[in-house]
Protein backbone atom coordinates (compact mmCIF):
# COMPACT_ATOMS: atom_id res chain seq x y z
CA UNK A 1 0.00 0.00 0.00
CA UNK A 2 1.55 3.60 -1.20
CA UNK A 3 1.53 5.92 1.73
CA UNK A 4 0.83 9.74 1.29
CA UNK A 5 0.71 13.01 3.27
CA UNK A 6 -0.15 15.77 1.99
CA UNK A 7 0.87 19.08 3.16
CA UNK A 8 0.41 22.77 2.05
CA UNK A 9 -3.03 23.39 3.15
CA UNK A 10 -3.99 26.72 4.52
CA UNK A 11 -6.30 29.81 4.88
CA UNK A 12 -6.23 32.37 1.34
CA UNK A 13 -7.85 35.17 0.77
CA UNK A 14 -10.44 35.20 -1.99
CA UNK A 15 -7.80 35.55 -5.58
CA UNK A 16 -5.07 34.46 -3.86
CA UNK A 17 -2.81 31.26 -3.88
CA UNK A 18 -1.76 27.96 -2.52
CA UNK A 19 0.24 25.00 -3.37
CA UNK A 20 -0.85 21.81 -1.50
CA UNK A 21 1.90 19.00 -1.91
CA UNK A 22 1.43 15.10 -1.23
CA UNK A 23 4.58 13.11 -0.34
CA UNK A 24 4.50 9.67 -1.44
CA UNK A 25 6.13 6.42 -0.11
CA UNK A 26 6.62 5.38 -3.84
CA UNK A 27 5.55 6.92 -7.13
CA UNK A 28 5.62 4.57 -10.18
CA UNK A 29 7.05 6.53 -13.65
CA UNK A 30 4.79 3.71 -16.15
CA UNK A 31 0.79 3.37 -15.90
CA UNK A 32 0.39 4.97 -12.89
CA UNK A 33 -2.43 7.91 -12.52
CA UNK A 34 -1.79 10.97 -9.65
CA UNK A 35 -4.72 12.54 -9.08
CA UNK A 36 -6.05 15.41 -6.17
CA UNK A 37 -9.79 15.48 -4.85
CA UNK A 38 -11.76 17.57 -2.56
CA UNK A 39 -14.86 17.49 -0.09
CA UNK A 40 -16.73 20.49 1.07
CA UNK A 41 -19.06 20.15 4.29
CA UNK A 42 -22.06 18.72 2.98
CA UNK A 43 -21.08 18.30 -0.39
CA UNK A 44 -19.75 14.76 -2.65
CA UNK A 45 -16.41 14.31 -2.78
CA UNK A 46 -15.46 16.28 -6.26
CA UNK A 47 -12.13 15.39 -8.66
CA UNK A 48 -10.08 18.26 -9.25
CA UNK A 49 -7.29 16.74 -11.12
CA UNK A 50 -5.35 14.02 -12.25
CA UNK A 51 -2.55 13.17 -14.42
CA UNK A 52 -0.44 9.84 -16.03
CA UNK A 53 2.69 10.15 -13.68
CA UNK A 54 4.82 9.90 -16.78
CA UNK A 55 3.41 13.39 -17.44
CA UNK A 56 1.65 12.55 -20.52
CA UNK A 57 -1.63 13.35 -19.64
CA UNK A 58 -3.71 16.15 -17.04
CA UNK A 59 -7.13 16.51 -16.55
CA UNK A 60 -9.27 18.81 -14.74
CA UNK A 61 -12.18 19.38 -13.44
CA UNK A 62 -14.18 21.94 -15.28
CA UNK A 63 -14.41 24.19 -12.00
CA UNK A 64 -10.85 24.81 -11.64
CA UNK A 65 -9.12 24.70 -15.47
CA UNK A 66 -7.02 27.20 -15.98
CA UNK A 67 -6.89 28.24 -12.02
CA UNK A 68 -5.63 25.21 -10.77
CA UNK A 69 -2.05 23.09 -11.86
CA UNK A 70 -1.48 19.63 -11.18
CA UNK A 71 2.32 18.88 -11.06
CA UNK A 72 4.81 16.06 -10.45
CA UNK A 73 8.34 16.03 -9.14
CA UNK A 74 9.69 12.27 -9.43
CA UNK A 75 13.27 12.95 -7.97
CA UNK A 76 10.69 13.46 -4.21
CA UNK A 77 8.31 11.19 -5.31
CA UNK A 78 5.57 14.42 -4.79
CA UNK A 79 2.58 15.36 -6.60
CA UNK A 80 1.70 18.68 -6.20
CA UNK A 81 -1.59 21.06 -6.36
CA UNK A 82 -0.74 25.13 -7.31
CA UNK A 83 -3.97 26.68 -6.93
CA UNK A 84 -4.38 30.54 -8.25
CA UNK A 85 -7.46 32.64 -8.24
CA UNK A 86 -9.10 30.91 -5.52
CA UNK A 87 -12.75 31.50 -4.74
CA UNK A 88 -14.33 30.70 -1.62
CA UNK A 89 -16.30 27.71 -4.00
CA UNK A 90 -12.53 26.30 -3.38
CA UNK A 91 -12.96 25.46 0.72
CA UNK A 92 -12.38 22.16 1.32
CA UNK A 93 -10.50 19.04 2.85
CA UNK A 94 -7.59 18.18 -0.28
CA UNK A 95 -6.77 14.59 -0.57
CA UNK A 96 -3.86 13.27 -2.59
CA UNK A 97 -4.72 10.38 -4.35
CA UNK A 98 -2.71 7.40 -6.66
CA UNK A 99 -3.29 4.26 -8.24
CA UNK A 100 -2.39 1.99 -10.89
CA UNK A 101 -3.45 3.52 -14.73
CA UNK A 102 -6.38 1.39 -16.16
CA UNK A 103 -5.65 -0.34 -18.85
CA UNK A 104 -6.63 1.88 -22.42
CA UNK A 105 -8.02 4.34 -20.16
CA UNK A 106 -6.30 7.55 -19.19
CA UNK A 107 -6.21 8.83 -15.33
CA UNK A 108 -9.69 10.61 -14.68
CA UNK A 109 -10.30 12.32 -11.86
CA UNK A 110 -12.45 9.40 -10.72
CA UNK A 111 -12.33 8.65 -7.14
CA UNK A 112 -13.48 4.74 -7.71
CA UNK A 113 -9.91 4.74 -10.49
CA UNK A 114 -7.42 5.30 -6.91
CA UNK A 115 -6.18 2.78 -4.60
CA UNK A 116 -3.44 5.15 -2.11
CA UNK A 117 -5.30 7.62 -0.47
CA UNK A 118 -3.65 10.32 1.90
CA UNK A 119 -5.47 11.80 5.24
CA UNK A 120 -5.93 15.12 3.60
CA UNK A 121 -4.75 18.76 3.65
CA UNK A 122 -7.54 21.70 5.18
CA UNK A 123 -7.95 24.91 2.55
CA UNK A 124 -9.97 27.67 3.34
CA UNK A 125 -10.65 30.66 1.34
CA UNK A 126 -12.15 33.67 2.49
CA UNK A 127 -13.24 37.22 1.72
Amino acid sequence: QVQLVESGGGSAEAGGSLRVSCAASELPFYNYCAGWFRQAPGKEREGVAAMTTDGAARYYAGSVEGRFTISIDMAMNTVYLQMNSLNIEDTAMYYCATGPRPYGAGCLPVGSRFTSWGQGTQVTVST
